[in-house]
Parts: structure tokens; sequence; C-alpha cells
């Protein structure tokens, strides 16, 4: 789940840097994102197993590939494109980044007073008497559950991908800096786009091999939840939001996209992404390497999306008036989906049967939708208050200042 913010705007660009990007874009994507994971889930709780797989509630082929179209890798590459950006300008075009302190108080001021909230109170609720499943609290408030392959989805299913968040935030400040002490012993910009662009490519490859590696070598089967959802895995997403960063902070005004071929490469994103999740239901090549694919696609979208001369339809549906707010209360969503979810089963409010799929679709909406703005308002926006307490640079800001001598 992406909980990045953009980067502030430069009053007076630097020249060959890119314009920052209408932030109405981001919004829209995350609300899309955040409104697909509702249906994923719902439809997931509507699909019935056995032997031969899985059964979903629609008949439709297109729209159950519509519905349930896995949306966490656009999360990853999202989050790590907005994150990178200013680590892969500075290594190209020099300039400063914000210590690790600094960025590290930030990403803990967006992620943990609401998750940490939520574990509490789910985890509470399904444990009514101590000490109650005490490992699982453990490894929830730690972000280790990813590595569990018991509990890995319990309490809040969903977040196992904030355990790769915060894995990410630690590997980002740690290879953000190094990147750009090494970019500045070059003198040639080539050669520093080089050196990050392969460092990128590096870092996406490293998961290719080990699915390679655990599916074809080692015959590790696809319910191995930590041999296929942990970092060494998933991390191929954050590689290309790093990628697309790079990319776009190497490019700046140059050879932006005009309207038609900009619209040409999203509606072969979409095609890609849609054909993706139609095969993703049978065990095959597909199957075994649906994640890097969907990232390499979702990176596409993104550049045909961003890196444009002129705004298109895409650009207006994405920045609609019933979007963009979804996009703002996008995490509360994400956090508050499954809990409401499953208290709507539970108290007998979401119809039974395949034929009853398209109206508890719309109530575990509608719920959750009211659910994640109150948290919005209530949690997250006071919360994110406190990063007013630093200033750019990590130093407590001075909010009394000494008056001046007469």
């Amino acid at each position: 789940m992406t909980t990045a913010t953009a980067p502030p705007l430069q009053a007076h660009p630097r020249k060959g840097a890119p314009r920052r990007r209408p932030p109405g874009d981001i919004d829209g994507f995350r609300g899309l994102a955040a409104l697909s994971t509702v249906a994923f889930h719902v439809w997931q709780q509507y699909s019935s197993y056995d032997a031969g797989g899985t059964h979903p509630p629609v008949d439709n082929p297109l729209l159950n590939a519509v519905l349930s179209l896995e949306v966490i890798d656009l999360f990853f590459v999202l989050s790590a494109f907005l994150l990178t950006l200013s680590y892969a300008r500075a290594a190209i075009d020099g300039g400063s980044t914000r210590p690790a302190r600094s960025f590290l108080f930030r990403r803990a001021i967006r992620i943990l007073p609401l998750y940490v909230l939520a574990v509490l109170v789910v985890w509470a609720t399904r444990n009514p008497t101590l000490p109650g499943n005490w490992q699982d609290l453990f490894e929830h408030l730690t972000f280790t559950h990813v590595f569990d392959q018991e509990r890995i989805f319990y309490t809040l299913g969903p977040t196992w991908s904030l355990s790769l968040e915060v894995l990410f935030y630690l590997v980002l400040v740690g290879l953000g800096p190094l990147a750009v002490r090494a970019c500045r012993r070059l003198r040639r910009r080539g050669s520093r786009v080089a050196l990050c662009a392969a460092g990128c490519l590096l870092l996406f490859a490293a998961p290719l091999a080990w699915i390679t590696v655990a599916h074809y070598t080692l015959g590790i089967p696809h319910t191995d939840w930590v041999a296929y959802f942990g970092p060494q895995a998933r991390f191929g997403g954050f590689a290309a939001g790093m990628g697309l960063a790079v990319t776009l902070a190497a490019l700046g005004d140059r050879a932006r996209l005009a309207p038609r071929a900009a619209l040409t490469l999203t509606a072969l994103a979409l095609a890609g992404l849609l054909g993706l999740s139609l095969q993703s239901d049978a065990e095959g090549f597909t199957f075994t390497y649906y994640h890097p694919i969907a990232s390499a696609l979702w990176l596409l979208l993104l550049f045909s999306t961003l890196h444009i001369s002129q705004r298109t339809f895409w650009n207006r549906f994405l920045t609609a008036r019933w979007l963009t707010p979804v996009g703002l209360i996008s995490y509360s969503l994400f956090i508050w989906h499954e809990p409401v979810m499953l208290v709507l089963h539970t108290v007998g409010l979401l119809p039974p049967g395949a034929a009853g799929f398209p109206w508890a679709l719309l109530v575990v909406l509608a719920a959750a939708l009211v659910a994640a703005t109150a948290s919005y308002w209530l949690i997250e926006y006071p919360a994110s208050l406190l990063g007013r307490l630093k200033d750019a640079q990590g130093r407590p800001r001075n909010f009394y200042p000494e008056p001046a001598l007469r």
C-alpha cells in the first residue's frame, strides 16, 4: 500500500528538471488502487475453492478479470517512485536529499499511528482473553508477519504488504545516499544515469532469479507464502518504481509524450494488465511471473500518464472529483476495509451465495468508505500534523523564537 507523498514543488526548478506532475493524477491512481483492492477482497470472499481451483462469483471472464486484478504491485511501484525521485535527481543532477532521520520520521508519522491503532483494535476484538495469540500481535507490531507462514494474513490480512514497505524504507535510506555519493564521482551525466539504471535493473532481476529457482529448481509450491510474498520475491515492484524515478529524472522535460503516443502506451499497459489477470488463474508462466510482469506494466502506465506534453482524457479521468477524494483516504480504506467486510459478514448483512456478490460489493464499499473517511479525519490527518515538529533537515522546529533584542 503506497503511503508516500509527492516532493514539494520548487519555486524555481533548475533547467532540465522534471516539472512537478499534477498531484491529482497520483491521487487518482491511489483511489483506483484502493477501490480495486476492496473489490478484489470481496470477490475473493465470494469465490469458492476446491481441488480444481477457483470458482469466481461472476461468469463474465472480462468482468472477473477486472475484479480479480491484483493492484498491490501498483502500490509498490508508486511508493518507490515517489520516494526515490529526490534521490534520483540528486544522483543525476546534483543537489541534496533529506537526512535519513527526517525521512524515517516522516514515514513513521505517515504509517504508524493508524496502523498500530488498527492492529490493537482488531487483535483485541479477536483475542478477548489474554494472553491471546501474542505472537501474532508481536509480529504485526514489528512488521515481521510477512515471514510467518501461518500468521502472515492474521489480524489485518492485507498489511503483509506494509511489512515490505517498511523494509523498502530501510533499504532506500541505505542505497539512496550511497548512489548519490557514487554518482558524484562520475563526471559525465550519461554515466550517472547508466549507474542508477543498472542498479534498478539489478534489483528488479534479483526477485526474478529467486522466483525461477524457487519454482523450477526447488519446487516450492505457490502456497508457500513466505517464499513468494517475502522481499526476495516481491521487491521487483519497488525496483520498477525506482527505475521510473531514474527515467523521469534523467529525461527531465525532454521527450515528453504527445497525447496520441501517451494514450497508445496507456491502452497497451491497461490491455496487458487485463490480459495478465485473465491468465492468472491457470498455473503457468504468467501465473509464476505475474507480479514482475505486472510491475513492468504499472511502470509503463505511470510513465505514459506522467511524462506527457499535454493532458489527455485519461488524466482528466484520474482527476475526477469523485476519485481524488478516495485517493486522499486510500490508506485508511486499505487498513479498514477487511475488518469492515468481516464484521458485516458476521452480523449477517452480506447476502449469501454468488448471486449476492454484487450487493455485497456495494454494501462493503459504502461501509468501508464511511469508515475510511472518519479514520482519515480523526486519526490520519491529526497525526500528519506531527510532521511539522521537524524541518526538512530533521531538526526540531523552533515554534517559540526568541524575541528580538532591543
